[in-house]
């Protein structure tokens, strides 16, 4: 899956699973993109560097905009996790994005 951002391709991983999205977020010390579909809370415990974090409803439009958060944190939004996504970037992806913004994603490969 990839999002065009500022003018960038930013290829993602699609964590489905809890140990997909633990491994995704906690292995790799330069992560591109994370998405984590139907989930309301995040923790940034064991990275090593900071990153941006968005919350999308269903239509992936933002509802919330935590910018270079850094390590050790806890990010806990009052919306169902039903129908809350999250969004993993980069530190300061996020800079020219608003709240109510709504996000186009490209789907590759899918059968």
């Amino acid at each position: 899956m990839n999002l065009f951002l500022n003018n960038k391709k930013i290829s993602l991983k699609i964590a489905l699973k809890r140990k997909d999205k633990i491994k995704n977020l906690w292995q790799y010390k330069k992560l591109k993109g994370l998405y984590i579909p139907f989930s309301n809370k995040i923790n940034t415990y064991f990275r090593n560097n900071n990153i941006d974090i968005l919350f999308l409803n269903n239509k992936n439009a933002i509802l919330y905009i935590y910018q270079n958060i850094i390590p050790n944190k806890i990010i806990n939004v009052n919306e169902d996790k039903y129908n809350t996504n999250i969004l993993i970037l980069p530190p300061n992806s996020s800079e020219n994005l608003k709240i109510g913004d709504i996000l186009t994603f490209e789907f590759e490969d899918i059968i």
